[in-house]
């Protein structure tokens, strides 16, 4: 409104059409989290609750760290396994969240990915490699000509 009000020209783009599952022009509408995950992923909602089991998760973490320093004088083998243990249980409760299984959605989606991508070979990696390291090295050879070049002509000027 403010440019506009200076006649620059700027106009607001037209809203978009209204058809089947569209918001109306001008009412826009945060997605929940439901439709927010995935467009193939459907996930049960768990009533409301979500926000008790991360409180569940975040004591169940805290009670970890407190057992892991209170007992500092037990077995470090036996304090792991219990860190591990209860750190297990709380990732077991915060995926049965909404959040928590859209971040486990995401995960799966991004394992996949990894699995589609065609890593180079080792010659391809060394040619790579060593390309980089002799540009680096003709790179910094012009740079300390031209700093020598340009020391030795303000020494001259300066006296």
């Amino acid at each position: 409104s403010g440019l506009q009000n200076r006649r620059l020209g700027v106009r607001f783009p037209p809203g978009l059409p209204c058809g089947k599952g569209l918001p109306r022009a001008g009412r826009l509408r945060r997605p929940t989290d439901k439709e927010a995950v995935s467009a193939n992923t459907e996930i049960t909602t768990s009533g409301g609750l979500d926000w008790l089991k991360w409180l569940i998760t975040a004591a169940l973490l805290a009670l970890g760290v407190y057992g892991n320093w209170h007992y500092q004088d037990e077995s470090l083998l036996m304090r792991v396994l219990g860190l591990i243990g209860i750190a297990a249980v709380a990732v077991g409760i915060a995926l049965q969240t909404v959040r928590g299984a859209a971040i486990w959605t995401l995960l799966k989606e991004a394992r996949g990915e990894i699995r589609r991508v065609v890593w180079p070979t080792r010659d391809e990696t060394l040619q790579t490699t060593v390309i980089v390291l002799v540009l680096v090295l003709v790179f910094a050879l012009i740079l300390w000509l031209l700093d020598s070049v340009l020391s030795w002509f303000v020494s001259a000027v300066i006296g």
